[in-house]
């Protein structure tokens, strides 16, 4: 215990540290280099009174990529990195599996076709605020669909949940593929949908900030206030139950809780995948597996990783943009793979 709280202790100051300096880094590279100083001086200058800090010497080009593209871009990274963390970390809690995610109870499914509906439909022309608020309708309407085929009896079996998340996810797949393929009329909408299912960051403006930061806030707090319940879950929920744990009530919340980090992530960044899955697992071997710090330790870590993947993403072949659900995939495929193939071998299968 004493090694896991210096650890702790240690990870945290670094982890804030390394935060700051790759948003930082983020803001000041691109096809357009910034100095360092000058976007210190650029974001100050935004954050302090008027007067406190002279901007003498930086031109409004600067100012306005700084303030307006980049410094945006960055905090939507941390914000759906964070978020995807988190949720991961709480499924594979209540999983009791570390090869749980997001997408297994098919939320980002649910949450991909409520944007791919937004588009197809023209509402994203008239304002981009339609892409999140059908993101958020279509994470929850997938969750409770899962939930009510999965609940009998008041009681909600935790394989069952898994396999009815996997075919609805699958399901809602199709029917983004279907909604895609009807949209080929106009090859603009469909190549806008398209490149929004691969993941991307390049529309992150100040809205997506505002507009996914409370949901990201709220989903963080509920999931901090029940980590001692899901460190008791992972002990079975007879145990659990038998300790004063409200089995059925703490599963609705994590679930709840899990889309509404999802489709927060979601609906300001596409489809991003292996984020919920890789970052919480790398972090419980570091920390151990108690949710207390497992659960804001990889808020931090999956703000970094991927604010690092969209740094990638931007610089790995300039001028263009790789896809940044691309990025996340070539680190979290082969990361799955040896998951899966470690697995395999404690059981005895190879």
């Amino acid at each position: 215990m004493r090694g896991a709280g210096f650890r702790s202790s240690v990870y945290f100051p670094l982890a804030a540290l390394v935060l700051l300096a790759t948003a930082l880094t983020s803001i000041s590279i691109g096809s357009t280099s910034i100095e360092l100083e000058t976007v210190i001086r650029v974001l100050a200058g935004r954050i302090l009174p008027e007067g406190w800090l002279s901007l003498s010497g930086i031109t409004q080009q600067d100012d306005i990529i700084v303030s307006q593209i980049r410094a945006p871009r960055a905090v939507v990274a941390a914000l759906a990195g964070a978020a995807l963390a988190v949720a991961g970390a709480q499924l594979q809690g209540l999983f009791r599996n570390p090869l749980a995610e997001p997408n297994v109870i098919g939320v980002s499914a649910g949450a991909a076709l409520g944007a791919v509906i937004a588009f197809a439909t023209n509402l994203t022309a008239q304002s981009s605020f339609w892409i999140p608020l059908f993101s958020f309708g279509g994470a929850l309407v997938a969750l409770f669909t899962v939930y009510s085929i999965a609940t009998r009896g008041g009681r909600t079996p935790i394989a069952t949940l898994l396999l009815a998340g996997i075919a609805l996810g699958a399901l809602l797949s199709a029917l983004s593929s279907l909604v895609i393929s009807l949209s080929f009329v106009n090859f603009q909408v469909a190549t806008e949908i398209l490149f929004w299912m691969m993941g991307g960051l390049d529309s992150s403006r100040w809205l997506q900030v505002w507009i996914s930061m409370p949901f990201v806030a709220i989903g963080i707090i509920i999931a901090l206030w029940f980590t001692r319940d899901l460190d008791l879950m992972l002990l079975g929920e007879e145990t659990s139950a038998s300790l004063g744990v409200e089995v059925e009530t703490v599963k609705r919340v994590i679930l709840v809780t899990a889309a509404l980090l999802t489709g927060s992530a979601v609906a300001v960044s596409g489809m991003v995948a292996f984020v919920g899955l890789v970052v919480p697992h790398f972090v419980r071997l570091i920390l151990g597996p108690s949710h207390r710090v497992l659960i804001p330790a990889s808020a931090l870590a999956g703000a970094v990783f991927l604010i690092v993947c969209d740094i990638l993403a931007r610089t790995l072949h300039p001028p263009l943009e790789i896809r940044l659900g691309v990025i996340t995939a070539a680190f979290g495929a082969p990361f799955f793979l040896y998951l899966l193939r470690s697995r395999r071998k404690e059981a005895g299968y190879f």
